[in-house]
């Protein structure tokens, strides 16, 4: 059985594969992300699955390295502290640094660790990206370090099935758990409910999208999984708590 063949079993969803034609000059397509002109053809340049929206034709990936953005959202660890900010691993190719400057508040040098410590997780926008450099930003609303609640990673690029469109998947499971869910755009997400029940609902909904991203009609199959499993979450696949330090 061939890569293509495999990946698409018992999946109605159309896959493709880098090289693979998906558009000829007769389908009167624009190529969109992920996909290139090769003679009179569209070919993807990715693999994932195919999407033809308007005049565009475009490939959502389901796999690969976070690829970083200006304007991302995202939540990432402190691995170090400098005299003009704090080393970030955001699950990028390299680190990025969040400036002293860009707190939302001042802070001394001396009182640095006090704000971010190393090994923290903080939620922080991407607001420059140089040649070999990423700098993050925490003034902003919603920004800043995670005190409490659960944290999860999904490969990057299928946090837009997670999301949805316009924010309709995500708003499904804040609704069904009651819980506040921040989903970074390098795959790290941060869910605070009332409870520790709550949040681990709202992580097997996760899941689930995860695992099931490229199936047709996925937002129908989830509402009916956020139904059926509401009162059965699994107690013993509960992950650790990260409670709110002093």
């Amino acid at each position: 059985m061939t890569l293509k063949e495999t990946i698409k079993k018992d999946k109605k969803r159309e896959i493709v594969i880098p090289g693979e034609i998906i558009a000829t000059e007769k389908d009167d397509l624009l190529p969109g992300d992920w996909t290139a002109k090769s003679g009179k053809n569209i070919i993807a340049t990715r693999l994932g699955v195919l999407d033809k929206s308007g005049r565009i034709a475009r490939i959502v990936p389901i796999s690969g390295v976070y690829s970083p953005r200006r304007g991302n959202v995202i939540i990432g660890q402190i691995e170090d502290i400098t005299m003009r900010g704090w080393i970030t691993d955001i699950k990028a190719p390299y680190s990025a640094f969040l400036l002293l400057k860009e707190c939302p508040m001042f802070v001394k040098e001396s009182e640095m660790e006090e704000v971010y410590g190393v090994g923290d997780l903080v939620v922080a926008k991407i607001f420059n990206i140089g040649r070999a450099s990423i700098d993050l930003t925490t003034k902003g609303r919603g920004l800043g370090k995670i005190k409490e609640g659960i944290i999860m990673e999904i490969n990057s690029n299928r946090v837009p099935r997670v999301i949805g469109k316009e924010g309709s998947m995500i708003k499904l499971i804040k609704t069904a758990s009651g819980c506040e869910i921040t989903v970074g755009q390098n795959g790290v997400i941060w869910i605070k409910g009332k409870n520790s029940e709550d949040e681990l609902f709202a992580k097997q909904a996760i899941e689930f999208i995860n695992e099931n991203t490229i199936i047709e009609g996925l937002t129908d199959k989830v509402e009916e999984w956020l139904k059926k499993n509401k009162k059965t979450v699994k107690k013993e696949d509960e992950p650790e708590v990260k409670e709110e330090k002093e």
